[in-house]
């Protein structure tokens, strides 16, 4: 989220516009007011950028303006100035709460270099209260599908409606686009979404595996993921079984079905069941946007989990992040979030040689260990603080050869 804009007041209009120009030449967009009366109508929560006021105006100082703007807002960024050089006035407005304070007349370099730091706080601000109001509202494209974008907003616009039809859906997107998960929030935003939902990989799957699957979602839905690898047989039972009409089917895939139809791969009848309704997952690169939400969010979840203390998400971070072409998309992005929690070097990834897959089974044995050694070795404990089912973590401590006795004190 980048935001420019910047609500300028002062009395004196040849004080207003120099600072317009200023700003204008730095590229913000800022809005002049030439008193509190003025500019009160703009100041809000939803005022998305920062306040740089004089303090000595007649009327209703910048004292009083920064107690109202902190009254509708406590996190707008208020940037105070005076011609007085008055320290005890500095200290005051800093008491009070303003973001920071300025002797006019000062240089544009110093102007821009306090407003560039309120807007990222205040960005940052806006940013965590939509990630708030989407987690706390009762659609579930809204809480489980992040991102600013406009790709973002379209594709849970697209899952409300896939989910509002009603009819065997397509979901497709690049290799980590999150497949799964776009098919499940479908299911949970359809008027079926108490009934059954089983998900299985299509390889797996043979004539008598569908027929068993199908009964278990009866009522419900299905998703098969990656739907192209579907045996020819296990085809014919799975459209037989839609015939008649006791489950829905959420297909998946990375790869382009109408080959897979033209190759003799795909049942024709398959394909043009799913193909009425698609969900497509853009990708990262196409949505750079977003990936700050994400990282922050993954950063967040993995800290929890392992009862960590989010370290901070820099401004260079992100920017560095955002240049990046992610081809493993939101997989790779968790997976970098995870060892950036965890305090582990990215270039030890990229050096290592290691594919995403072991690079996630590292970051997952070391919230294993993590775990275990907060939870002085206490298996029940730590499956408990991971949010795992014993059996679940019992498996993958074998799985990475971890014993708890070897982290008990």
């Amino acid at each position: 989220m980048i935001l420019k804009r910047v609500l300028v007041v002062d009395d004196d209009l040849a004080v207003r516009e120099a600072m317009r120009q200023t700003l204008e030449l730095a590229e913000y967009e800022p809005i002049t007011a030439g008193s509190f009366v003025e500019a009160k109508d703009m100041i809000g929560p939803g005022f998305d950028g920062v306040i740089v006021s004089d303090i000595r105006m007649p009327g209703r100082d910048g004292f009083f303006l920064l107690d109202y703007a902190h009254g509708r807002d406590p996190d707008l960024p208020v940037i105070l100035l005076t011609g007085e050089g008055d320290i005890p006035m500095a200290v005051r407005a800093m008491s009070a709460g303003a973001f920071d304070f300025l002797e006019k007349p000062c240089a544009a370099s110093d102007l821009t270099t306090v407003i560039d730091r309120a807007l990222k706080t205040r960005a940052l601000v806006l940013e965590n209260r939509a990630l708030k109001a989407q987690l706390e509202t009762g659609d579930p494209a809204a809480r489980l599908l992040f991102g600013k974008s406009r790709l973002s907003d379209g594709l849970r616009d697209r899952v409300r409606a896939a989910a509002r039809a009603g009819t065997d859906v397509l979901v497709t997107g690049a290799p980590g686009t999150g497949i799964s998960k776009v098919a499940e929030v479908i299911h949970m935003c359809s008027p079926a979404a108490k009934a059954p939902f089983e998900k299985r990989a299509a390889s797996a799957l043979d004539r008598s595996a569908v027929n068993q699957v199908v009964q278990a979602a009866e009522g419900g839905t299905l998703f098969l993921d990656d739907i192209g690898s579907l045996q020819t047989d296990a085809q014919i039972a799975l459209v037989d079984a839609l015939d008649a009409g006791t489950v829905r089917l959420i297909a998946g895939s990375t790869q382009d079905l109408s080959k897979a139809v033209d190759d003799g791969r795909l049942l024709a009848d398959l394909y043009y069941r799913i193909e009425v309704m698609v969900v497509r997952i853009p990708s990262l690169a196409e949505r750079p946007e977003d990936i700050p939400v994400l990282f922050r969010h993954y950063v967040a979840q993995a800290c929890e989990q392992a009862g960590l203390t989010a370290p901070e998400v820099t401004p260079d971070i992100l920017s560095d992040l955002m240049a990046r072409d992610w081809p493993g998309n939101t997989r790779a992005l968790m997976s970098a979030a995870m060892r950036f929690a965890l305090g582990l070097p990215e270039a030890e990834a990229q050096e290592s040689g290691l594919g995403l897959a072991e690079q996630m089974a590292q970051v997952e044995r070391s919230l294993l260990a993590e775990a275990l050694r907060r939870a002085g070795g206490q298996a029940s404990a730590a499956a408990v603080a991971l949010k795992l089912p014993r059996k679940t973590f019992y498996d993958k401590l074998a799985k990475y050869g971890l014993k708890p006795e070897a982290f008990r004190a």
